[in-house]
């Protein structure tokens, strides 16, 4: 059984609230639901995490790589587009890192165009909203399937 951490990043607790007509009317929880039901008939087990604070994230990078997760999806938020102690922390864990954004990043605003920790990733997928999660785990899992 392969064992898969999703890692929210900042404001994601916010879906359904902020937003809608960027990140749509899902709340976090429906989606956290939904990546979980996707999954339930294959051999993965998903945790879900998310935190507001840039350190939090690296203390669940850091305990993937302890509790031996096979992959991690990541979508930091802002931190994405700034966070360089993020992007150390998944280099250093070696662990194959999808990076997620619910919303085209490459069609926002220019900052958001810049993804300081997609040089660690194996992927990056924007645009699909919940369904980006989805694919990133079907990546990381492909050989289960």
């Amino acid at each position: 059984m392969k064992k898969i951490m999703i890692i929210n990043g900042p404001n994601l607790n916010f879906l359904g609230i902020r937003e809608k007509d960027v990140y749509g009317n899902d709340d976090y929880e429906s989606i956290c639901s939904y990546i979980k039901e996707k999954f339930s008939d294959k051999k993965v087990r998903i945790d879900i995490l998310q935190s507001n604070s840039e350190g939090k994230l690296i203390d669940f990078l850091q305990s993937a790589y302890f509790r031996n997760f096979d992959g991690i999806v990541i979508n930091p938020g802002a931190y994405t587009h700034y966070s360089y102690a993020i992007l150390d922390a998944i280099k250093s864990i070696s662990i194959p890192t999808v990076e997620v954004h619910l919303s085209n990043i490459h069609e926002r605003e220019d900052f958001r165009k810049i993804s300081v920790i997609a040089s660690a990733c194996i992927a990056q997928i924007y645009g699909k909203g919940k369904d980006g999660y989805v694919e990133a785990v079907e990546l990381l899992i492909k050989d289960e399937n």
